[in-house]
């Protein structure tokens, strides 16, 4: 049996984001815990953190997370970057499989992903999804990820976050929505602003933003994306909350 719904995200920003938008008054009702010694918020028997880029700190983490939880539906959530072209800003990401960085590949739990999907109020991309090492930050990079994988899109910690449920004999899931599309650039460097926590390294995002001006539109454009793509996310969370198997404690 499952119990619990465990949504790990890899950066804070996203975890806030998700439960500032699934807070009360929206029926999943998520409360930030302030006893827990890092961000986690929970409803019932759903419970929301973040795991850091690269899912850096899933491991240390881990035990505090599945805490009174039964074998959790293990959800690894938040934004993805496109490599399909015909994929765009927004798009919902509910893959079937996910490539790791060595190439090998990891199913996710397919009764949990049908339920899911019969959920959606929206179309989703089942395509696979690659987890990289590095961001994917121009169009070129995209493409040859798209070529060597046949990804549909990319992200940096889904396969670390199976691999961890996996282990610990937790069915998994991944809900992903698009903030970059496959045509698009990134600003460079943009993980060296965050912390392996999933923070953001604020003076230093201030320096950047002083020394590389002409990084800033595009920085506002992949923030006003990411909350989109977030938006997406958590509808996808609340119409499963509503509808998925596993039950929610009273």
């Amino acid at each position: 049996m499952v119990s619990g719904v465990l949504v790990l995200t890899a950066l804070e920003l996203e975890a806030a984001t998700l439960a500032q938008l699934l807070a009360p008054p929206h029926p999943l009702a998520l409360r930030r815990l302030t006893a827990s010694p890092f961000p986690t918020w929970a409803a019932g028997d759903w419970r929301l953190a973040p795991v850091g880029p690269r899912a850096a700190v899933l491991g240390a983490r881990w035990d505090a997370l599945i805490a009174g939880l039964d074998r959790p539906l293990v959800v690894s959530a938040g934004v993805c970057g496109a490599l399909d072209p015909g994929l765009r800003r927004g798009d919902l990401v509910l893959p079937e499989t996910v490539v790791g960085p060595l190439g090998d590949s990891r199913a996710v739990d397919p009764d949990a992903h049908r339920r899911w999907r019969q959920a959606l109020d929206r179309p989703a991309h089942i395509g696979a999804l690659l987890t990289a090492r590095q961001v994917a930050a121009t169009p070129a990079a995209k493409a040859a990820l798209r070529g060597r994988s046949g990804a549909v899109a990319v992200d940096m910690e889904s396969a670390l976050i199976l691999a961890a449920a996996e282990a610990a004999g937790c069915p998994a899931l991944v809900v992903r929505a698009v903030s970059d599309a496959a045509g698009e650039s990134v600003p460079a460097g943009l993980d060296e602003l965050l912390t392996p926590e999933g923070g953001v390294r604020r003076l230093r995002a201030v320096g950047r933003a002083l020394t590389r001006p002409a990084q800033i539109p595009a920085a506002l454009r992949l923030e006003r994306a990411t909350r989109g793509a977030l938006r997406a996310v958590a509808t996808a969370l609340a119409a499963a909350a509503g509808a998925s198997a596993p039950a929610r404690a009273s």
